[in-house]
């Protein structure tokens, strides 16, 4: 790239496509410089130049998927570049770099910046300040702050009776603990050392002092034992009801927010992470406070026996706190890093077990093994990486506490010889520095679980902050019943900076019967979405019965909803509980009546147990059509108002198309039904047909009335008869395959 700069010739932004101009994954670059525009096609491996002149035109443009970039000068294209709508926002930047460098620059106009990673031009700087990239900053991972775990006391705050309870009897556990060392100094003074030097020993006072140690003992472990089961209880509920909240917030979520997230990784968050800040919260968390608590009240102690020896146990303590501080952000980061490697270990279980049908027909086995020894040998490499900071750092802390006690041991000596101590001080202190110096290398090896526990909670309030796309609103208006009229408003939709659907409008009657056309990539799929608002238009509105969805609460609205989707979702379960899985509270006599409805209450007497039979993971076991007629007893159940058939029978043979579509004709009666069919012939019966293209409608009416125009639809209609006639054409078997049977 750089030997092909002309001198004073400087590169102002590039972009890199990642289709060739056969539609192919390859990799080319766009540059812009101060002079030209270069280009490099990985299809011919050449590079291509245009000199920068103001009639240059750069149009940018994107149809079902596929992004275009055109270099036109008048009515001539002189170059088009392809690209996936992954890098459509670094194009769209890229374009307005374009135009930009073509006007005549003005005292006014502000000199364009890029950013220094991604070279992608940055939008004008505000008031404040610049602002960051839009590019760069799209996924921001911030890393965890071990203040998050604070987050957990809205968890908390029902259990704070019990927490008050328990810290009490931690209270006084720490406190028993500590009476033993206490008493070793009269035990060596008064006892030990008489002893020694020829006087008898009194075996009543032996008898208090070991009265007193079991003492200690017996109430240090019963307060103990209590405090423990107090406070395991209380975080095994707490973690409990944190996982419940975290599920129903990630249920009220819009569909779009699951469109970038893997099943494996939300899985990992819930399960895996609540349960690792349940075991802080019941052992680690209860085993932190002990230990401060022993520390604070140790200190105390060893002070009052003597300040030079307590200060001489100090020494250690300035050069753990700052080994501490050096590897907790290492600690912090990489833990957040292990988790989002373990959740693609999990999403690639999700992706494979759901889907071991395909693995199997397509004998992908080892391929699917060598995904999964990949993603695991990545979170071993991540655990190595980070095991080696740990396996330096806990060794690190043993040996200061080591030399700590050695620092007290010399010091000890010396006092002991100046008179200035007795043996049975020493004795007591050095009893207490080992279990203070115990407690130090306690809370040094907690900082690992605490930024476990910091990072998993961090994941989790992720999806608590999240907000959803589709909000309820404020004072919803109440809808008890629907007749199904639906007004769509010069409504606009867009995908991230995509324009999906562009001033559409479209009134359809109640109990009337739509038939959605058009092209793959043409916005059916969108406008059926916007309908069931499962994501708000952006532009324009939608009004149901006259009112605008928006002010209707979501659940109150989706009941008045049938969906019996191209791929009917069956639940693990019986069939009687997958009919009645929108209105859970249905008889028996109500299920059997859907049933029959939908032309499945044959096949469901044949099956061993009938309505009672266990349908396996996503209705393993039962053929498409027996699915989908499921799917629509499940419709049929609720009586909605308002029914979306997207594509029900494009994936079925004929005869199961024929039993599919009298229970549609069952279905459709009396609702206003919006039907998207792949075969044109399926929406004959419909009222009126939308024609779509690129998120418009560009034409309504029904069937023979758009076939007498010879428009969009005439053309899709052709296109398909065409193509039906060609594949009743093509022969069984290829023609090498057929003469050699012919001559066998």
């Amino acid at each position: 790239m750089q030997a092909r700069l002309l001198a004073h010739e400087n590169v102002q932004a590039h972009l890199e496509v990642d289709l060739d101009s056969r539609m192919r994954f390859a990799s080319g670059l766009l540059a812009l410089t101060t002079q030209r525009l270069l280009a490099w096609d990985p299809a011919s491996g050449e590079w291509q130049e245009w000199p920068l002149r103001p009639s240059l035109e750069m149009r940018i443009s994107d149809h079902a998927g596929i992004g275009s970039l055109e270099l036109v000068e008048g009515a001539q294209r002189l170059a088009q570049w392809r690209f996936t709508l992954q890098i459509n926002l670094q194009a769209q930047r890229w374009q307005e770099a374009f135009e930009r460098r073509l006007e005549p620059p003005s005292e006014s106009t502000e000199e364009l910046e890029f950013c220094p990673s991604c070279k992608a031009p940055l939008p004008p700087r505000s008031e404040e300040g610049s602002e960051e990239c839009p590019t760069c900053a799209r996924e921001l991972h911030t890393p965890p702050s071990t203040w998050v775990l604070l987050r957990l006391w809205r968890f908390a705050r029902p259990y704070q009776g019990q927490l008050l309870l328990g810290f009490l009897l931690m209270l006084g556990a720490t406190a028993a603990t500590l009476v033993g060392p206490y008493l070793y100094r009269p035990l060596m003074d008064e006892v030990l050392i008489p002893f020694q030097a020829g006087h008898t020993i009194d075996p009543w006072l032996v008898a208090l002092y070991l009265s007193g140690l079991l003492g200690a003992g017996l109430v240090s472990w019963l307060l103990g034992w209590a405090k423990t089961y107090i406070l395991a209880l209380v975080s095994e509920r707490i973690a409990a009801d944190l996982r419940t909240h975290t599920f129903e917030h990630l249920l009220s979520l819009s569909l779009e927010y699951f469109g970038n997230k893997r099943t494996g990784d939300l899985m990992s968050r819930i399960g895996s992470e609540t349960d690792r800040i349940s075991v802080f919260l019941s052992l680690h968390a209860l085993d932190f406070i002990t230990d401060v608590l022993m520390l604070t009240m140790t200190a105390a102690i060893l002070f009052s026996i003597n300040h030079w020896l307590a200060l001489a146990t100090l020494v250690p303590l300035p050069f753990i706190a700052w080994m501490i501080h050096l590897v907790r952000d290492r600690l912090r980061t990489g833990f957040e890093k292990i988790d989002r490697v373990w959740g693609e270990v999990t999403s690639v279980l999700a992706d494979t077990i759901p889907g071991i049908r395909v693995v199997k027909a397509f004998a992908q086995e080892q391929r699917e093994a060598r995904r999964f020894k990949d993603a695991n040998d990545n979170n071993l490499k991540v655990n190595d990486k980070l095991n080696k900071t740990w396996s330096l750092f806990t060794p690190t802390v043993s040996l200061l506490t080591e030399m700590g006690l050695l620092v007290v041991w010399a010091y000890g000596i010396y006092l002991i010889s100046h008179q200035s101590i007795t043996v049975g001080v020493l004795t007591s202190f050095l009893a207490y520095i080992g279990r203070f110096y115990g407690r130090m290398d306690s809370m040094s090896r907690i900082v690992s679980v605490t930024q476990k526990a910091a990072a998993g909670a961090k994941r989790i309030f992720d999806i608590l902050d999240h907000q959803s796309n589709v909000p309820e609103p404020a004072n919803p208006v109440e809808m008890n019943k629907v007749q199904g009229g639906l007004q769509i408003e010069d409504i606009g939709f867009r995908y991230g900076n995509r324009a999906v659907i562009r001033g559409l409008t479209l009134e359809i009657k109640p109990g009337e019967m739509i038939g959605l056309v058009g092209h793959s990539g043409s916005g059916k799929s969108t406008l059926v979405n916007l309908i069931c608002r499962f994501y708000d238009v952006t532009e324009g509105g939608i009004r149901v019965d006259g009112v605008d969805l928006r002010r209707i609460r979501v659940a109150d609205y989706r009941r008045h909803i049938g969906l019996v989707l191209q791929e009917p979702f069956l639940f693990f379960g019986t069939i009687a509980e997958n009919i009645a899985y929108g209105k859970p509270d249905a008889s028996r006599e109500e299920i059997v009546a859907a049933a029959r409805a939908a032309h499945a209450h044959e096949f469901i007497l044949r099956l061993p147990q009938g309505y009672d039979s266990l349908v396996g993971e996503r209705g393993q076991g039962l053929s498409g059509g027996e699915r989908q007629r499921i799917s629509i007893a499940r419709a049929l159940l609720i009586d909605p108002r308002i029914l979306i058939l997207d594509e029900a029978t494009s994936s079925v043979d004929t005869e199961t198309e024929k039993e599919i579509q009298k229970a549609l004709d069952n279905l459709v009666q009396g609702r206003t039904t919006i039907a998207i069919a792949h075969r044109l012939s399926t929406l004959r019966k419909a009222d009126r047909l939308v024609v779509m293209d690129r998120g418009q409608v560009v034409e309504v009416g029904p069937h023979d009335a758009l076939m007498e125009k010879r428009g969009h639809y005439w053309r899709l209609y052709e296109a398909q008869a065409r193509r039906v006639d060609a594949e009743d054409a093509v022969p069984l078997l290829p023609p090498n395959l057929s003469a050699h049977t012919q001559n066998a």
